[in-house]
Order: structure tokens, then sequence, then C-alpha cells
């Protein structure tokens, strides 16, 4: 069986935080779907500001909003340049028969996300 990958996990991640932005109304100025780089998406709305949305996979189901503080004010920093709104997506991904295994391609998993945490507003 194949085991997901960082990148898949934080793939799949996207794709769960994009559905949810296409039901909310957003469009995507810009989209990087790379690991470890900055915003995932910049969203469009008319006569909205520009909003940066990060994304992040975890496999804390629990708390899937816990976020690193020291470098998420750094990022917040040059939002602020930007006119910009910042949000958070944490995206909890376990696999579904027990969350101390990996999650498999094609195999039952978990999803814990809510909401966007409203870093900027």
């Amino acid at each position: 069986m194949h085991i997901l990958t960082k990148q898949e996990l934080h793939n799949l991640a996207m794709n769960i935080v994009g559905e949810k932005l296409v039901e909310m109304g957003y469009e995507f100025q810009a989209i990087n779907s790379q690991l470890k780089r900055h915003p995932q998406f910049v969203l469009f709305k008319k006569g909205e500001p520009t909003i940066f949305v990060l994304v992040k996979a975890t496999n804390n189901l629990q708390n899937p909003n816990e976020y690193d503080t020291i470098w998420m004010e750094t990022f917040v920093s040059h939002a602020k340049q930007q006119n910009a709104k910042v949000w958070y997506a944490g995206v909890g991904i376990a696999n579904a028969e027990s969350v101390e295994n990996p999650v498999f391609k094609d195999q039952p998993y978990y999803v814990a996300f809510e909401d966007f945490v409203k870093v900027l507003d």
C-alpha cells in the first residue's frame, strides 16, 4: 500500500480548502501547492481586500488550527504591507482505522476542518 507523502497530504488539504473557498464565492488570484511556500491561495472578491490563505495538513484531529505564532507574525507583517487579510486553514487528516497509522492512498481517512482562523482580518 502506498503511504501518502507530505506533499500528497498537503495537496489533499488544499483541495478540501479550495472547494470551501469556491463555495464561499471566492476567485483564486494565485495558487501555490508547493510545500513550505506561502500563501497557498491568494483570493479575490470584488469590493473586498485581498486575502492570503495559509493551508497546513496535520494529523492532529483534535486541534488542527494550532500554528507557529512566531512564523505567523512574520507572515502577518508581510500581509499588512500588501493591505491583505490572512486566514489560516489547519486541516487534520488521519487514517480512519487508527490515527496512529499513516494515511494510505485509496484508503478511508478522517478530515477535521471546520472553518478558517482569521489571523488578520
